[in-house]
Formats: C-alpha cells, structure tokens, sequence
C-alpha cells in the first residue's frame, strides 16, 4: 500500500498526498474537488487516489475554518460534508457496479499498469469470503474499496443488496475518517499545520483492516494445520 501511495504523484503528475498543497493550490475549489476524488476512487478504477488522506484532512479543515463553503458554523459544515461525501461515495460506487454489469468480463481479465489483474483476483476472494461485509468492510481497505464494485457487477450480485450495503459502507467510511479529522483538530489545534503527522494518524487507521484480515488469515491457516498433524483418534468399538 506504501509503495502504491508513493506512485500516486508520479501518476497523476501533481502532488496530490497533500492536502495543504491542493488547499494552497485550489482554494475553496478544494472541497468539490474532494468530492470528485471520491467518487472516482470508489468507482471508476483509480486506486491511487488518497481517499482516506482527504477525508481525514477535509475534517481538520472543516473544523479550523480553513474551509468555509456555505457561511455555517463548522459543526454545520461538518454535517453538510458529511452527506455531500457520502453520497459522492455511494454514487461513485454505483457507476462501478454498472460499468461491472456492463463490460465486467473483459475489463476483469485485462492486465494493465493500473488496472493489474491480481487486484481483480484479491477483491473477488475478500468478496467470496465476507458476502454483504466486505462492501462494508472493503471501504477502509484501499484498493478493494475501489475494485469490490466492479467484482459485485460482475458476478451480477442484487442491485438491492448491493445499493444497501453500499450506502451503509459510504455512511461508516466517510462518517468515521471525517469525525476522526474534526475530533482530533479540536482536541489539536495546531494538528492541522502539522498536516504529515496527521497523515500517519489515518494511515494507522487504514491499515488496521489489513491487519485484521492478515491476523485472521494466520490463525485460519494455523488452525487448519493443527488438524492436519494432530487429527482427532478414531472411535474404537468394544469387542
């Protein structure tokens, strides 16, 4: 994941894991722009947009008053971004399920520089293995939150199902990442300022997913080797 997000620059040509940067750069712009990186990294199969970075460092933002869309008090602001997020992420997931539905075959067997196949593969097993969890829990995980959309179309799971466990998934994502941001700006002021220490505030946020799942991997493997070597004794009856 490190590796990925140090390519991020270099792909888009802009120094985009920096918020402060495209806060200087963009102004007020800053907040729709974040709202079009949403949407595009949960998808249209862009996995090395910061995400996560940006809700994280819209909450400090909202909260120090660096961002002031609508003239609100920055709970205000918090609660109106909170929604235009949420929404950009469940939309944004929306157009990827559809484009699964539509082309998903072709699109999952191609081998690209971005759109490598063994994401496919890694997202369709966290997918097999979670069901309705890992549209939820995939949200926290880069790069399965930007591909599990695509895998749900294409194994034509219910649109109902899917729209439902979308929008709960987008609601805890964007919802917790934002508050987190907002918290910690009022507990810290001078957080925002700081805003590389803060980035590894989120990315230890982000990697604890990963590391449940590798935990629980580990554990399933142990288990299972345990009873290879030590199977339990076969019943003997009485003579």
């Amino acid at each position: 994941m490190t590796t990925a997000l140090a390519q991020a620059p270099m792909l888009l040509g802009m120094d985009w894991m920096d918020p402060n940067w495209l806060l200087d750069q963009f102004g007020g712009a800053f907040y729709w722009i974040s709202l079009l990186i949403v949407f595009v990294e949960c998808g249209l199969f862009f996995p090395f947009l910061p995400g996560d970075t940006l809700l994280f460092a819209l909450g400090l933002f909202l909260n120090s008053g660096r961002i002031d869309i609508f003239g609100t008090p920055p709970l205000v602001e918090l609660v109106i971004g909170f929604v235009l997020l949420t929404t950009a992420a469940f939309l944004g997931n929306v157009v990827g399920y559809e484009i699964g539905r539509a082309i998903g075959p072709p699109l999952y067997q191609r081998n690209g520089r971005i759109l490598k196949k063994k994401y496919f593969d890694q997202t369709h097993a966290f997918f097999d293995k979670h069901g309705n969890k890992a549209l939820v829990i995939g949200r926290f995980v880069p790069f399965v939150r930007t591909f599990i959309t695509v895998v749900a179309g294409v194994t034509r799971m219910d649109r109902r199902r899917f729209f439902l466990w979308s929008f709960v998934g987008a609601v805890l994502w964007v919802g917790s990442i934002l508050l987190l941001g907002f918290t910690l700006g009022q507990a810290f002021p001078s957080l925002g300022a700081n805003i590389d220490k803060a980035l590894l505030v989120i990315l230890a946020f982000t990697v604890v997913p990963i590391a449940w799942e590798l935990w629980q991997r580990r554990r399933h493997r142990t288990r299972h080797s345990a009873e290879q070597v030590d199977p339990a004794p076969a019943e003997t009856s009485e003579v």
